[in-house]
């Protein structure tokens, strides 16, 4: 127990340290804080200067309060519990194998140092990104985790930062399916995430963003807005009972699976889920809202 409590203590401190770290140093392009604030920047300004939904306001319904889910999120987040829960949970499941005599590394099925960069990246990209796909699918199919993402879905107006709109479950939801299939790969050093990690947000924001895109013949590819704002459709297809279009960076997925859904022109469709009406609008209320839910049963 003291080794956990060491291990949570140090995840604080060395995190604290870090955020400091980025805070004041711009002189490195794998700065995460610089480097989301640049991003949500140039893809509002795409929002302003091509505006798909015209009639939206450039301060849309709540962009204040997903601009502070952004950098809650992203950081804050991490400084409260992430970082500590993930570097705990890595620990423990590492304590699992070794009661079997095992360890992480008799796991990896091939180690991308021995690769080419480019095939590396590219292979920890896929795995990645279907990984994530199937646990987003999770969170609309399972009841318990479906009251946490509803958060996501209570937009009602889409712009980039609606992006990270999410509650504080959903990372660890996310995280802790993720672990094992990228420590099987193993061998990425903070470079290699930060590339994946930043081409990630800029498609997550392009999806979120007032824009009127699908990129041609790559929307079988790659997710899109045009694409993604039928997965917050407050209707659901007839023949749909969970959601459609759960891709977060590829779309590819949903089409090899079936699961895409782009009936027509989605620019003025109702957002949200049913029931939305009752959902909370405020930041701790939302918070709340899976734990209130469970009390009230």
């Amino acid at each position: 127990m003291e080794k956990y409590i060491d291990i949570i203590k140090n995840s604080y401190s060395g995190y604290w340290n870090y955020l400091k770290h980025e805070l004041i140093s711009i002189n490195h392009w794998d700065n995460y804080f610089y480097g989301l604030i640049i991003i949500s920047i140039l893809v509002w300004l795409l929002e302003i200067a091509f505006p798909w939904r015209k009639n939206q306001s450039i301060f849309r319904k709540d962009f204040w309060l997903d601009t502070f889910y952004m950098f809650f999120n992203f950081f804050l987040l991490n400084l409260i519990i992430l970082i500590a829960l993930s570097n705990t949970a890595a620990e423990f499941f590492n304590d699992i194998l070794s009661i079997a005599g095992l360890n992480i590394s008799n796991l990896q099925l091939f180690d991308v140092d021995n690769m080419p960069k480019a095939l590396g990246l590219f292979i920890f990209f896929i795995i990645s990104d279907f990984v994530q796909w199937n646990t987003h699918r999770l969170l609309h199919r399972v009841p318990w985790l479906w009251n946490f993402h509803k958060v996501h879905h209570s937009v009602k107006e889409m712009g980039f930062a609606a992006h990270l709109r999410y509650h504080w479950m959903e990372p660890i939801v996310y995280k802790s399916l993720l672990y094992i299939p990228i420590a099987i790969i193993g061998g990425f050093d903070a470079q290699d995430v930060a590339i994946v990690y930043f081409f990630a947000i800029i498609v997550g924001h392009l999806n979120h963003a007032n824009l009127g895109w699908d990129y041609g013949f790559l929307k079988y590819v790659f997710n899109n807005p045009k694409m993604h704002i039928w997965h917050h459709a407050k209707e659901l297809p007839k023949h749909v009972r969970y959601g459609v279009n759960y891709g977060l960076t590829l779309s590819l997925w949903d089409y090899i699976f079936k699961t895409n859904h782009i009936p027509h022109d989605g620019r003025d469709i109702e957002l949200g889920f049913k029931g939305d009406e009752q959902f909370p609008k405020d930041f701790i209320e939302q918070e709340l809202y899976p734990i209130k839910l469970k009390n009230e049963v």
